[in-house]
């Protein structure tokens, strides 16, 4: 199984056009009295938005992290922490809005596992570069913000899929390969410098 980013960008895409049809989008979100007697409404509501720009938000942090975490932990490996992400943000959020949709906590399941598995990585957010880890820093304390100041977006689904995404980049983290040309000391290397020249 290859390209999985760009299968799940198609898929959310097309249920993005589907949602035209009367009724569909009620027939698919994530309803929370429901979940009980619906529960794929977990599942379904992953792939619905409430807008163009909350599909192109998405897809786009979809396209440019999910391709990168992709290619480290391989295409099974990203559709699980993806769906799982997804899944367990929505299942903890209906405990705490009526209704919801949208990728949001997939992705950040992928932005918090890419955190987790390459810390330094540099990202540019609000045309301001820093590095991923920083980087989920500033997303986690701006959701954590609209818990108490909401402005209608499911805040603690953002959280959750985060964290789930910390927890699962740990896990599968290999330390970051050593670029030929990289002229960073590792600490062994910097202490033999240092009685080199003291």
């Amino acid at each position: 199984m290859r390209n999985v980013v760009l299968i799940l960008i198609g898929l959310n895409v097309l249920m993005f056009f589907l949602q035209s049809i009367e009724g569909f989008t009620e027939a698919f979100l994530l309803f929370s009295p429901e979940v009980g007697q619906r529960p794929w409404i977990l599942v379904t509501s992953m792939f619905l938005h409430g807008s163009t720009m909350h599909l192109f938000g998405n897809m786009f942090a979809l396209f440019i992290f999910g391709l990168i975490l992709e290619k480290l932990v391989g295409s099974e490996r990203f559709l699980a922490i993806y769906m799982l992400s997804g899944i367990i943000a929505g299942l903890v959020s209906s405990n705490f809005y009526t209704s919801a949709l949208g990728a949001s906590g997939a992705v950040f399941g992928i932005l918090g596992a890419l955190a987790a598995m390459r810390p330094k990585m540099m990202v540019w957010v609000y045309g301001v570069p820093m590095p991923m880890a920083v980087a989920a820093g500033f997303w986690l304390f701006l959701d954590i913000a609209g818990v108490f100041f909401p402005t209608n977006v499911a805040n603690i689904a953002h959280i959750v899929g985060l964290a789930f995404g910390v927890a699962v980049g740990l896990y599968f983290h290999k330390p970051e390969p050593k670029q030929k040309n990289d002229k960073t000391l590792s600490d062994e290397e910097f202490d033999e410098w240092e009685k080199s020249w003291f």
